[in-house]
């Protein structure tokens, strides 16, 4: 499926004329979708890190919601996105297991920003991370991956469990469709522009 071309808003014309590279992190709990996203979205091939679950990972990943997990991200994912001549993405996804909690602060360190994936199926094993980026200073939106037998919701209902500050975007996606998945990412960044206005000149 072709990318239809990002415009930045009006105040944002220090983008243009240049190609500008933004970091971006992908973030959220075990299993809600972090590979599938970036795999949907880089025009480049993207790097995985995942290996198959053992007998070693029973009793340290838990499964309970994740029918057919047999595989994890055990470093990071890593993928590319153009969203505009001027603005290229560089995503970095993070793998969700607590254990690797500790390499959030340096995958993040250069981020503009990161999206945050949830899983309605299992809403509060994102709280820790929701709350780890905020104590790291990094501002983010939450994409609330679709999957097929998770419960709906509505956004005000999943802002309300998240606590999440009203300017804080929420939006729906299917991480396995390109256009829903892009659309999540320019919500960000559409987000983060506003948080980084223009320099005076």
């Amino acid at each position: 499926m072709d990318s239809a071309p990002f415009d930045p808003p009006a105040d944002t014309a220090y983008l243009r004329g240049h190609e500008t590279a933004v970091k971006i992190v992908i973030a959220g709990a075990f299993g809600v979708g972090k590979t599938t996203f970036i795999g949907s979205l880089s025009e480049i091939r993207p790097l995985r890190t995942e290996e198959d679950m053992t007998a070693a990972s029973v009793g340290t990943d838990c499964l309970e919601g994740l029918p057919g997990k047999t595989s994890t991200t055990v470093a990071m994912d890593f993928g590319r996105l153009s969203l505009s001549d001027q603005l290229v993405l560089y995503l970095f996804g993070a793998p969700g297991q607590e254990r690797f909690r500790r390499f959030l602060a340096d995958l993040t360190r250069g981020a503009l920003g990161a999206l945050i994936l949830v899983d309605t199926r299992r809403l509060e094993d994102s709280y820790d991370i929701i709350g780890r980026l905020e104590e790291l200073g990094i501002s983010y939106a939450i994409a609330v991956n679709t999957f097929p037998d998770a419960p709906a919701y509505s956004l005000g209902q999943l802002r309300e469990a998240m606590d999440l500050p009203e300017r804080t975007p929420l939006v729906m996606c299917d991480a396995r469709e390109r256009q829903s998945s892009r659309d999540a990412l320019i919500c960000l960044v559409e987000y983060l522009l506003t948080l980084h206005p223009e320099p005076a000149r």
